[in-house]
C-alpha cells in the first residue's frame, strides 16, 4: 500500500501529476465528438501531458459502449466516434509518481447512466478519512448506483498507486464487501466506480493493444531487442501501447516478447452481456482530516 510523507518531494510530484492530468482530461473530453478519430484524441492527450511536464502513465484508454477498460487505438487507427458512450481513462506520472482519472463522455443520450458513477464517486469521497474501511466505500458506491436502477461492475475495482506501480493495494470495491482495509494518512488511491445497465460483470475480449513488462531477459531477435530496450528505459513497469514503440515491425516484436514471457498483454474488457458501461475516477491522497483530490 502506498504511504507517502505529506511533506515530501514525492507528495508534491503526486500533486503535480494530478494537476496536469485534470487539465488534460478536461481538454481531451472536449475534443470527443461524432466523426473525430479515437487516435486523434489519444495522441492529443498523450502529447499534451508531455507539453505540461508529465509523462503518460499508461496509454489513453478509449472504451466504447460495452467496453470497460484497456481499449486504445492501434497504429494508424481510423475508428471514429459515433453516437456512443465513451469512457476516457488517462494517467500521468512525474518521475514515476502517478495520478489516474476517468470520465464518461456520453454521445448516446443515456444521461442517467453517465450520472450514476459520478454521484457514486462523490458520495464515496465524502466518506474518505483515516480509518475508513474500503468496504464502506464499496457499499456507498453500490447504494448510489443501484438507486439509479443500474448495477455496479463488481469485478472491476479502484486501487492503490505507488512509485512506478499503477495497480497496488488496497483495492476499492464497487460493491459492499464483508472485509476491507482501513485507509491511512498518506495513502494514494484511485477510486473508480463503473456502472452498467447489464449484469455487472466484465469479461476479457480478444483484442490487445496495451502491454507491460513481465520479466526482463535476453532475446535474440533484433526488433524485439530494440523494443525491449525502449520498454525498460522509457516505460519500466508501466503499461505501454504498441503504437508507442519506435522499432520496425512493432507488432511482430511484441508478439515475440509475449511468446517469451517478457511482456504480458491487457485484453480489452467488455460487459459480459454487451450492455453499456460508464465510469468516473479520481486519484486521492488521504489526509488527517479527509482527502486531497489530486485530479479535481
Amino acid at each position: 500500500m502506498s504511504d507517502i510523507d505529506l511533506s515530501s518531494e514525492s507528495y508534491e510530484k503526486n500533486r503535480e501529476a494530478g494537476r496536469i492530468l485534470a487539465q488534460v482530461r478536461d481538454e481531451a473530453a472536449d475534443k470527443v465528438d461524432v466523426g473525430v478519430t479515437h487516435l486523434e484524441v489519444a495522441e492529443f492527450a498523450e502529447n499534451r501531458i508531455r507539453e505540461l511536464g508529465g509523462e503518460p502513465a499508461f496509454p489513453v484508454n478509449i472504451s466504447i459502449d460495452e467496453e470497460a477498460a484497456h481499449a486504445t487505438p492501434k497504429i494508424g487507427d481510423e475508428s471514429v466516434f459515433g453516437e456512443e458512450m465513451i469512457n476516457l481513462d488517462i494517467g500521468v506520472h512525474v518521475d514515476g509518481w502517478l495520478a489516474d482519472t476517468a470520465i464518461t463522455v456520453d454521445l448516446s443520450g443515456h444521461t442517467e447512466l453517465k450520472e450514476a458513477p459520478e454521484q457514486a464517486l462523490e458520495a464515496a469521497l465524502e466518506l474518505v478519512e483515516p480509518g475508513v474501511s474500503t468496504g464502506e466505500l464499496g457499499a456507498e458506491i453500490e447504494d448510489v448506483i443501484t438507486s439509479y436502477g443500474f448495477n455496479p461492475v463488481v469485478n472491476l475495482t479502484g486501487h492503490g498507486l505507488e512509485h512506478w506501480q499503477q495497480h497496488t493495494q488496497p483495492t476499492i470495491p464497487n460493491r459492499a464487501v464483508s472485509t476491507g482495509v482501513e485507509l491511512e494518512v498518506g495513502d494514494v488511491v484511485a477510486i473508480e466506480p463503473f456502472a452498467t445497465d447489464g449484469s455487472g460483470k466484465v469479461r476479457e475480449g480478444s483484442k490487445e493493444e496495451i502491454f507491460a513488462l513481465e520479466h526482463e531477459r535476453p532475446i535474440r531477435n533484433r526488433q524485439a531487442r530494440e523494443a525491449l530496450d525502449q520498454i525498460t528505459e522509457e516505460f519500466r513497469t508501466l503499461p505501454f501501447a504498441i503504437r508507442w514503440l519506435d522499432t520496425d515491425r512493432a507488432e511482430m516484436a511484441l508478439r515475440r516478447l509475449k511468446r517469451n514471457g517478457i511482456v504480458h498483454g491487457y485484453p480489452v474488457l467488455k460487459e459480459a452481456d454487451g450492455h453499456l458501461v460508464s465510469q468516473k475516477e479520481h486519484t486521492i491522497i488521504v489526509t488527517e482530516d479527509g482527502c486531497e483530490i489530486t485530479t479535481a
